[in-house]
């Protein structure tokens, strides 16, 4: 049996075709195609795409897919980008491009927002209000485009936008609508409250319903006419369903960022918000997950690179050759950081810079830098109550480099299992579309416990990390600095 599985990402899609493989145990993809698209930043902090751009690379993406398998598939899932806004009129035509989850245009908003609706509300909502979240950015377009917005018959999640193209469908499903900032969590329903305080009309948002539900037949490209369509889901929620991960178990990706997941059996809100709490693909209520989202990931890594004039394989034998005592800290905020900081004007800096400071000790300490930021997600996440099980799986072009890894399991305390995967996303959102035809399908098998200790890596006694993380932990900004700045 093979699925289709289209993962609608920032700056391009993957689609892909899965299967099982012989044994039923583990999930595969058998062929995939991606089609970039761009980002436009018309203003500083803007972050927008043409939607249109979005369906002319599935439809190309898909047609190389199919012309590659012999088998017909027998469904298709999706999964898209978290928190973006498409203003559709009643036709589904897009009225302006989609404002995406990386915008900053509106922050003013959500220090509003978070004003008027105060700690427990938000925690039942799951996040505290950042900018690019879709209530927070549908505020500033009642502020600034107020006509667009009147015009307006539909507020989409980027996936729901591109299942209604193909199928004329219009819905959402629990993983989504619980990273709008609309969506009470505890009550699985969207929230009044939220809705009064974002400025958004109720008949703006989608129906939700399950993620594998079948939301229809696609009937708008030739490629994939006749495909009866999962729901789908969130990409970070699709990335833990193509993963496995049940309750209790958890993932660490990394890659432009970071994004620390373990999975819940309730809501249990995080009063500190210092974390997000989102539902899990499925049923409404059937699970959710808190998320330490960390920005300053491979994009901070990016920028120093591009400053000094070095490469990443610099940088990793930098890392390789041993932190030392005299290395500067580095702390890595290029655009802001949320958990658990939650503060989009933090900005990035090193500390104990001297004339004996090589590019060598600068460059190991971005990396360095960079897995204490990610110590510090996993602990908002440990205090929260939701600590996953050891050993976490890590994936990702970070997970890559053993020395990095190494560093990450002593910063966090606690044992990694590295997995050369990058089709986790894909995979649960065909996983999705298997549902809608009722055929069980697996998930990667790597995720699966009780592995033994093959490939997993322990966490280390170094007295000179234990120092140098208690001392940038010291020195970088309170976790509660973001709640008066958002």
């Amino acid at each position: 049996m093979t699925v289709l599985g289209i993962d609608l990402g920032t700056q391009s899609v993957k689609v892909a075709a899965v299967e099982a493989t012989h044994d039923g145990r583990d999930a595969t993809v058998v062929a995939s195609a991606s089609r970039p698209y761009p980002v436009d930043s018309p203003h500083p902090g803007w972050a927008q795409s043409d939607p249109q751009a979005w369906l002319a690379a599935v439809s190309d993406a898909a047609a190389e897919v199919l012309d590659r398998i012999g088998d017909t598939p027998v469904a298709l899932g999706l999964s898209g980008q978290m928190h973006g806004v498409v203003l559709t009129d009643d036709t589904g035509a897009a009225l302006r491009p989609a404002i995406l989850w990386a915008d900053t245009r509106s922050a003013e908003q959500a220090r509003r927002i978070r004003a008027d609706l105060g700690a427990n509300t938000l925690a039942r909502l799951g996040s505290a209000p950042f900018p690019g979240f879709a209530g927070v950015t549908l505020a500033w377009l009642a502020e600034h485009e107020a006509d667009l917005l009147a015009r307006a018959r539909w507020a989409l999640q980027p996936k729901d936008w591109l299942r209604l193209q193909l199928t004329g469908a219009v819905a959402t499903d629990p993983s989504d609508a619980s990273g709008t900032l609309l969506y009470d969590l505890v009550a699985g329903a969207w929230s009044e409250e939220a809705m009064v305080a974002c400025r958004v009309r109720s008949d703006l948002l989608a129906p939700v319903q399950a993620s594998g539900a079948l939301a229809g037949m696609v009937r708008a490209d030739p490629h994939l006419a006749g495909l009866p369509v999962a729901t789908g889901g969130a990409d970070a929620a699709c990335g833990v369903h193509g993963l496995g991960l049940t309750v209790g178990r958890g993932a660490l990706a990394l890659g432009t960022g970071a994004q620390l997941s373990s999975v819940i059996a309730t809501a249990d809100p995080d009063d500190t918000l210092r974390t997000h709490t989102f539902a899990t693909v499925g049923r409404v209520g059937e699970a959710f997950y808190r998320l330490g989202a960390v920005q300053s990931g491979g994009l901070a890594l990016e920028r120093v690179l591009a400053w000094l004039g070095a490469d990443v394989a610099e940088a990793q034998r930098a890392l390789a050759a041993g932190i030392r005592p005299g290395d500067p800290l580095f702390f890595p905020f290029v655009a802001g950081e949320r958990s658990p900081y939650l503060d989009p004007d933090l900005r990035a800096s090193w500390l104990g810079l001297s004339l004996s400071t090589t590019r060598e000790a600068m460059l190991r300490s971005v990396l360095e830098g960079m897995a204490y930021t990610v110590a510090a997600a996993y602990a908002a996440i440990v205090e929260s109550g939701a600590a996953p099980a050891s050993p976490l799986t890590v994936l990702g072009g970070g997970s890559r480099d053993p020395a990095y890894v190494a560093l990450l399991a002593t910063a966090l305390g606690i044992s990694l299992r590295p997995a050369a995967v990058a089709d986790a996303t894909v995979i649960g959102a065909a996983r999705l579309g298997a549902d809608v035809v009722g055929e069980s399908f697996p998930a990667l098998a790597v995720a699966a416990p009780g592995a033994g200790a093959h490939g997993i890596v322990e966490p280390a006694h170094n007295a000179i990390v234990s120092e140098r993380q208690q001392r940038w932990v010291a020195d970088a900004p309170s976790s509660q600095s973001g709640q008066s700045s958002e």
